[in-house]
Formats: structure tokens, sequence, C-alpha cells
């Protein structure tokens, strides 16, 4: 177990309060398990209340941030519903103490006065509240002094002073349904203010006239853009696929070509698409992808193409999931003759159109090309990449089999920055791995295809963030719209 709730007695609907520090890696797949207990009081057991798996990047790339999955793992039974939500952690390290004292609160106990208790809620980007902080029950009063208590400033508000901070006040019951008295709203930057009139506030409940002070509060950042930040709330990633289907492969019904279907193992091509697929598309909310092929002729007529859709779909070459690439990867294998030559700049000039029609910081695109061999259109493809380093736009390209990839090493622009026609790229948008370099000799492919996607995809949260900055774009903390390009008439 590597961490653990507090537990809540009596509700089948609880708030945790505690909350955990993760590192989070874009470029990992970080899989988490999440099992619901509830305690025995007479042997200090547990019963398993159901189990959720799902990743970090689930949760990060859902709308706000906030993943609503079933509970799972008892046969037959429904195990109810786990919401759960991450938020990027402010920089700022400070602790502060507080404490407050309330008088003439409502009386909710028939035959004594109230158990009074305070709740402390942040607010979220999204309008929603985070319970942070509970204080403890003081016993049969109406006019408590609560105990001071230090908590992280970016708990209370993520770095942000201006942040509201609603405060609810109830009375205790043993039974756990607890009784509502009234609650206020302030921010940190009010609280700083310390104990004066302007930190007296009224508890808005069923009586009039009851008032929490605050006693004691010691007399702190901005909020600063960031890749999870504009993927939780602004930015949606798209994710699209290009594979070689030129002749330099080798037959696919031979055992020697990359193309080989082995019925045991996955082929190099489906082994880096898996790979780098199955971490990005947890940042996209309908999991349906773009997958294309260049350099085979297609039927019916052997009209060569350099952006046909793997599924054979002109108008709708989506494909569901990265299941639904590879069955459609298959499947062209059976339709298409593998031929040439090796033209990259169709396929990033078919993106670079679609991240074209949307600058405004809502949606990135990432495409990944997976090749065998020498480019044949370096000088377009060149173009092409100096022109679409404009716009919100990623190219990984991983190379298989046993070629020389120098020409891939010139597109990567690390050392050099590339450029075309004596104009250079206004970003660096290329990252290029030879798949053989990421072969465990040992045969363990998971642990081979982890480096692989770590490595292709450890830049593209620099680029995104080098691209927002270029235009001006900040975080847009409401809900990005649906975006879904229409593909209609494009294909060639």
């Amino acid at each position: 177990v590597l961490k653990r709730t507090e537990v809540i007695d009596n509700t089948l609907n609880p708030d945790f309060v505690r909350k955990y520090i993760l590192d989070y890696f874009f470029e990992e797949k970080q899989n988490l398990l999440l099992c619901r207990h509830t305690p025995r009081c007479m042997h200090f057991k547990c019963d398993f209340l159901g189990q959720v798996y799902c990743t970090l990047g689930e949760i990060v790339g859902s709308p706000a941030s906030r993943l609503e999955k079933p509970l799972g793992g008892i046969p037959g039974k429904k195990c109810g519903t786990i919401i759960l939500s991450a938020e990027e952690l402010g920089n700022c390290r400070d602790y502060t103490t507080m404490q407050f004292c309330a008088n003439k609160l409502d009386k909710k106990d028939f035959f004594g006065k109230s158990d009074p208790f305070m709740v402390f809620y942040r607010s979220n980007e999204d309008g929603t509240f985070t319970i942070c902080h509970k204080t403890e029950v003081m016993k049969n009063t109406l006019n408590p002094v609560w105990q001071p208590f230090s908590i992280p400033v970016r708990a209370l508000c993520n770095g942000d002073y201006d942040r509201t901070i609603k405060v609810e006040v109830y009375d205790w019951d043993r039974d756990g349904s607890h009784d509502f008295i009234g609650e206020f709203t302030t921010s940190y930057k009010e609280l700083c203010r310390g104990q004066s009139q302007l930190n007296v506030y009224e508890v808005s409940g069923d009586k009039d006239s009851q008032y929490c002070y605050l006693l004691r509060f010691p007399a702190a950042l901005l909020l600063t853009a960031s890749f999870p930040l504009f993927i939780c709330f602004s930015t949606q990633i798209h994710f699209t696929v290009a594979i070689d289907f030129t002749a330099s492969n080798g037959n696919p019904s031979q055992s020697t070509s990359l193309h080989y279907m082995n019925p045991y193992q996955m082929n190099a091509y489906a082994m880096a698409l898996k790979a780098v697929g199955e971490i990005i598309q947890d940042y996209d909310s309908d999991k349906m992808f773009p997958a294309l092929g260049f350099g085979a002729k297609l039927p019916p007529d052997g009209r060569v193409s350099h952006e046909f859709p793997l599924n054979g779909n002109i108008e709708n070459p989506y494909c569901n999931g990265m299941q639904g690439i590879l069955e459609a990867y298959h499947q062209s294998l059976k339709t298409v003759q593998l031929y040439g030559p090796t033209n990259f700049a169709p396929v990033v000039n078919h993106v670079a159109r679609y991240a074209a029609a949307v600058q405004d910081g809502s949606q990135y695109f990432v495409l990944l090309i997976i090749t065998d061999g020498v480019i044949s259109d370096m000088a377009q493809t060149k173009e092409a990449i100096v022109n679409a380093a404009k716009l919100p736009m990623s190219i990984i390209i991983v190379g298989v089999g046993q070629a020389e990839f120098d020409a891939m090493v010139e597109l990567d622009g690390d050392d050099v920055r590339i450029s075309s026609r004596g104009k250079l790229a206004e970003r660096d948008i290329v990252q290029f791995v030879p798949f053989r370099d990421y072969m465990d000799r040992t045969g363990n492919h998971v642990l081979s295809m982890a480096r692989l996607a770590k490595d292709v995809l450890a830049e593209i949260p620099d680029q995104l963030i080098s691209y927002m900055k270029s235009r001006g774009i900040k975080p847009n903390t409401d809900p990005p719209p649906a975006y879904s390009p229409a593909y209609s008439h494009v294909l060639c």
C-alpha cells in the first residue's frame, strides 16, 4: 500500500480530506490501483468494497482533471463510483497558522447546544470545491474557540492569493449526519490582513447574526503557465499516426519484412505505435485517432498515395483507440501494395492544415511518423517542418530497421535548428529516435517500449509551452470547446 486515506464513519458518500502528492511525467505511463475498504472495529480488519485501475495521465487528461470511474472487483455487484481529481501544485512552499472563534452560533441539539466544527474548501479552476481541512469538534458550545492549526498555503489556494476559500460550519452528530449551521467565503489575501474587523465573517445559515472571527494569522505567486495546466483546462491534444508502406520494408508475407505479422509477437511498427499511443491516448477524451499510411499503391487502380487512411475511409479516417489503429494497420497490409518513395511532406502538411485552423491554444497536434528508411523528399519535408514550427504542432519520428538515419537526425534539430530556403524554424518541433536503440537483449519488450515512449514524448511538454509563450497564450480555465476536424475531400 503506497497511500491510505482517513476513515470516514457512517456514510456511503465520503469526501476524503487527505491529499497525496505524486510526481507527474507526461512521457510515462503511471499506473494507479485504488481500492476501497471499510474497517471492522473488532479485529482491525477491512472489508473489500471495490477497486479501480487507471493512469495518472487519465486523471490529468480528463476535463478539468476530474475522472469518474465505476468501482469493480466484486463479481455481480455494483460497487459505486469513485471520483478522482488532480491539480498541479504551485511552487509556494509556505505554511500558515490560523485560529478562528465564533459567536452566537445556531443551537442544533435538542438536549444541549451545538458541537461545532469548521470545514475549509479550496476552489478549483473549474468552479468546484475540494475539501482541504477540518477543525476539531468543540463540544456543547455556541461560542467555540478552535485550536490554532497550520496548513500549506498551496493546500488553501495553490499559491493564488485571490482564489476563493469556502468555510462551512457544522454541528457534529455521532451518526455522521452532521447539521449544517452556515458558511462564509474568504481568500488568502483577505486572511493576510490579520485579526481585525476586516476578518469578521457573518455565517450565513438558518439563524441571523452568527459570526466567525479570525483570532490569529501571521503576517506567500501568480498562476504560471505550465504543461499540466494547459492540458487540464485549455488545450486538447490531437494524435495522428503515419506509417511507412514503402517496398523497402520487405514483403509483409515473409518473416524478414519489417511489416511481417508474427502471430506470437508484434513487429517493430506495432510495438512503436503501441508504446507511444498508449500514453498519449490518455489525453484525448474520445480516443478516436486519424491513422494514415504513405508510400503504397492503392486498389483498385494502383494509384500511389502518400496520405491514405488506414481504415480505407477517406471522409472519416478515425480509428477507435490504439487497438483500432492496429487493426486498420493489419488490414491495410492485406489490401495495399508496398511501393515508394518515402515522402514525409504530405503527412506533415496534412496535420499542419488542421493546426493552422486553430492557433488560439485550444488545440495541439502531435504527429507520429514510423518509417524504415532514407527520406526521399528532404527539401520538401524541411520546408513543411519550418512552416509547421509556427503552428501548435509536434512531430515524432521513430526509425525502424537497420538503415542509416542521418537525415532524420538533421530533421531533429537538437544541435542545429532546421532551415529551409534561408529561413530558420521558429521552434524545434521534431524528435527522432531509432527503434533499434531500445531493443532489450533480454527480450523484455515491456521495459524497452517504456523507455522508447519516455524518450520520444519527453520533449512534447516543452514544445507545447514554447508555442504558447511565442503567441502570448495563457491557460484558459474555462473548459475547451469540442473539436473534431473535418477530413472530407482532403486526403489524396
